[in-house]
C-alpha cells in the first residue's frame, strides 16, 4: 500500500540511502532550483534541505524525481498493476460459475472501500493554528527558480475547491505565486475545474473558498495531477490508487475538507474580481509563461504539525521530476482511453513533447483512412484534446521504442496524403501558437498503406526487410560459443 503522509515516504528512502540530508544553508532564490535541477536530471536522490534561508521549515525536493521512487510512494511494483486494475473494473464479464460472482464482488469491492474518510475532532495537520496577523507565509519556503521568474512560488500545492452549485469536490495542482505574507496568486488554466468554479461563483457575486495543503499523503498528490473527469472525486481515485481510504478533516476558516496527515494547510477566501499580475514562470514547456492577471487568495488560516516540511518541485525544461507522474498518468489511463477509443492497442505521451504535445498511438489497422478516425477521435477526448501532434502506427510498432516511431513516420509517409492539419485549442500554456488558446495541430498516418487507400504500386506496400530465421539461429549459437 502507499504511504500515509510524506514523512514516512522520507524515512524509508532514507534507510534505504536513497534520500540525501542537506544540513548547509541554502537560498531559495535560483540556488535550491539549481541545485535540484541538476540531481534530478542525474537520476540522483531525493533532497531533504535542512537550512532554508528565510524559513524554519525543511523543504523536500525531487521525492518522485525517478520512477522507483514514485512507485514507491504509491506502494507499486509497476504502474501496469493500476492499470490492470482499471481496466478489470471497467470491461467487466459476465460471471461464471461461483468464483466469477466472487470476483465480480472483489472488482466493485475494491472502488466502495476506497471512498475518503472524514476523521473526528482536529488532525495532525491542524497542531498549530494561525489566524489573522499571525499568518506569514514568508514562513514558507517558496522558491524563485529562473532567472526571469516574476517572484517565488510554491510549486506542490494541492488546490481544494468546490462548485458553488453542485458541491462537487475539485482538487488540483496549480503553481502559486507568493504576492505577499497573506496574498497567493491563483494560476488557473481556462480547461481547469477550479476556474470554472471561480467563475461560477463571481458571476453570483459571491466569493470561493479555498484551501491549499502542502505535504500531502504520496496518493493524494499524484491524484491532483491526474486529468479526471470533472465529476470524479480526486480521493476517491488518490484511494483505488492506495488501496486504502484517505483520512479527511474539516478546515478551520472554509467549508472544505482536506488531507489530515498532510503537513501544511492555508485556507483563504477569493472575492469576485480581486486580480493580481501573476508571473512570468518558467514553465515545463521549458520556456517562460508571459505575466497575466489571475486571481489573488487572501489568506486567513494556516494550520500545520508542530515541526512542519514543505514539499516542492522544479518545472522547467524536461526532463524534470514531471516524468515519473507523467509516466504514471500515461499508463494508468490507458484502459480509459481505450473504452473512448477502442481502436488504440497502446500508446505513449514523450515526456519531451511535455506529455500533453504529442501522442503516439499504435492501432489494429482494419480499413483505408483507419488512421484518421483514430485522430480525429482523440483530439475530442476530455484533456486529450490539447494534443498537438498525433502519429499512428501499426500494432507491431513499440511505442515506446522513439527510434523504430521515428522510422516509420519521417521515412515511411507521403506526407500528401499521409499528413492532417487541423486547428483546435491548445493548452494554455503553449507558447507556439500564434494566438492564445488555439492553434494547429497535425496527424502522420505512419501505417502501412492499403490499396483503397490509394497506394497503386507493382507489388502492393513492400514487406520490411528481416533476418533469414534459420541463419540468425545459427549465429545466435556461434555467438555463445565464441563469445561475442
Amino acid at each position: 500500500m502507499a504511504y500515509d503522509d510524506l514523512r514516512s515516504l522520507l524515512r524509508a528512502l532514507e534507510r534505504e540511502g536513497d534520500l540525501k540530508r542537506i544540513k548547509a544553508e541554502v537560498d531559495p532564490y535560483l540556488e535550491v532550483g539549481e541545485i535540484v535541477d541538476r540531481v534530478n536530471k542525474a537520476g540522483g536522490p531525493a533532497l531533504l534541505f535542512e537550512n532554508v534561508k528565510g524559513s524554519a521549515m525543511p523543504l523536500a525536493m525531487n521525492v518522485f524525481g525517478t520512477d522507483r521512487r514514485l512507485l514507491k510512494a504509491l506502494g507499486l511494483k509497476s504502474y501496469g498493476e493500476i492499470s490492470e486494475k482499471i481496466g478489470g473494473l471497467l470491461k467487466p464479464e459476465l460471471p461464471q460459475g461461483f468464483i466469477g460472482v466472487r470476483e465480480a464482488f472483489g472488482k466493485l469491492g475494491s472502488m466502495v472501500h476506497v471512498p475518503p474518510k472524514k476523521i473526528k475532532g482536529e488532525a495532525a495537520v491542524q497542531e498549530v493554528v494561525l489566524t489573522g496577523d499571525d499568518v506569514d507565509l514568508d514562513r514558507l519556503p517558496a522558491l524563485f527558480t529562473w532567472p526571469k521568474d516574476g517572484g517565488s512560488f510554491f510549486n506542490l500545492g494541492l488546490t481544494h475547491t468546490k462548485h458553488p452549485e453542485t458541491g462537487v469536490r475539485n482538487l488540483g495542482l496549480y503553481r502559486l505565486q507568493r504576492h505577499d505574507k497573506r496574498t497567493i496568486g491563483m494560476h488557473w488554466q481556462i480547461h481547469k475545474d477550479s476556474r470554472n468554479h471561480y467563475a461560477v461563483a463571481a458571476a453570483k457575486g459571491e466569493r470561493l473558498p479555498v484551501a491549499i495543503a502542502f505535504g500531502c499523503p504520496p496518493a493524494v498528490t499524484y491524484a491532483s495531477t491526474a486529468p479526471l473527469p470533472g465529476d470524479i472525486d480526486e480521493y476517491l481515485f488518490a484511494g483505488f490508487v492506495a488501496g486504502k481510504r484517505i483520512e479527511m478533516v474539516d478546515c478551520k476558516t472554509v467549508p472544505l475538507q482536506v488531507p489530515a496527515n498532510a503537513e501544511v494547510v492555508i485556507e483563504g477566501w477569493l472575492e469576485p474580481g480581486e486580480m493580481l499580475p501573476e508571473g512570468p514562470f518558467g514553465d515545463h514547456t521549458g520556456f517562460y509563461t508571459p505575466q497575466e492577471p489571475f486571481p489573488a487568495l487572501k489568506i486567513d488560516c494556516v494550520t500545520m504539525r508542530r515541526r512542519p516540511l514543505i514539499q516542492s518541485i522544479v518545472v522547467g525544461r524536461p526532463p524534470t521530476e514531471d516524468g515519473p507522474l507523467g509516466r504514471a498518468t500515461e499508463r494508468f489511463f490507458l484502459p480509459l482511453l481505450k473504452i473512448i477509443v477502442p481502436d488504440i492497442v497502446d500508446y505513449h505521451l514523450p515526456e519531451s513533447g511535455g506529455f500533453h504535445n504529442c501522442a503516439i498511438v499504435s492501432i489494429d489497422k482494419k480499413y483505408p483512412k483507419h488512421a484518421q478516425k483514430v485522430m480525429h477521435a482523440i483530439w475530442g477526448a476530455h484533456m486529450m484534446s490539447l494534443t498537438k501532434l498525433i502519429i499512428v502506427v501499426d500494432k507491431d510498432c513499440d511505442v515506446h521504442d522513439l527510434h523504430e516511431v521515428s522510422w516509420r513516420a519521417l521515412g515511411n509517409t507521403d506526407y500528401s496524403r499521409d499528413l492532417t492539419v487541423v486547428e483546435g485549442p491548445v493548452d494554455h500554456l503553449d507558447h507556439a501558437s500564434y494566438q492564445q488558446f488555439w492553434g494547429g495541430k497535425a496527424g502522420i498516418d505512419a501505417t502501412k498503406k492499403l490499396p483503397e487507400e490509394g497506394y497503386t504500386r507493382d507489388g502492393g506496400w513492400p514487406d520490411m526487410v528481416e533476418s533469414d530465421p534459420a541463419t540468425a539461429a545459427l549465429v545466435d549459437r556461434r555467438w555463445k560459443e565464441y563469445g561475442l
